[in-house]
């Protein structure tokens, strides 16, 4: 297998939004990403955004920009009567830290934190939740304990 291009993870997910540049600012303050690009489009549209977490990397797109570009399949959970057809989990430092946090900036929490221990011989994690302004689903865990050996 090819290394993945450099300085870029080899699975990278994409989320879209009604008002892109809205959900960057708001995934950034709540949920602690950073932005690595951001390429305003016309109209207040986005181009391209990439955003990071550690060595994540989540791609944020303009529902309006999407389908100006043939890719009107692209909707946010908030126009599909709150569907989603995809979630992302992302590993923190401090879930219980990071659930305050996102709590504080308006994410609706859909399940608190919670220990989930899948035996000695495999891992115990603690995670919740979270829902942000247009409806897509955030899991948040921080690892408790590793499987013997790892």
């Amino acid at each position: 297998m090819k290394a993945a291009p450099p300085d870029w993870p080899r699975i990278s997910s994409s989320a879209t939004y009604e008002d892109a540049a809205k959900a960057i600012d708001w995934l950034c303050r709540a949920f602690g990403f950073e932005v690595r690009l951001k390429i305003d489009g016309e109209g207040g549209t986005i181009e391209h955004s990439e955003l990071v977490f550690g060595e994540g990397l989540v791609m944020v797109s303009d529902a309006r920009r999407a389908a100006q570009t043939g890719r009107g399949f692209r909707k946010s959970p908030r126009t599909l009567g709150g569907a989603n057809t995809q979630s992302m989990m992302v590993y923190v430092d401090d879930v219980e830290a990071h659930c305050k946090r996102a709590r504080e900036a308006g994410a609706k929490i859909v399940s608190e934190p919670k220990t989930t221990d899948y035996g000695a011989e495999y891992w115990a994690d603690r995670g919740y939740e979270a829902e942000d302004p247009e409806g897509h689903r955030w899991s948040f865990y921080e690892r408790l304990r590793n499987p013997p050996g790892k």
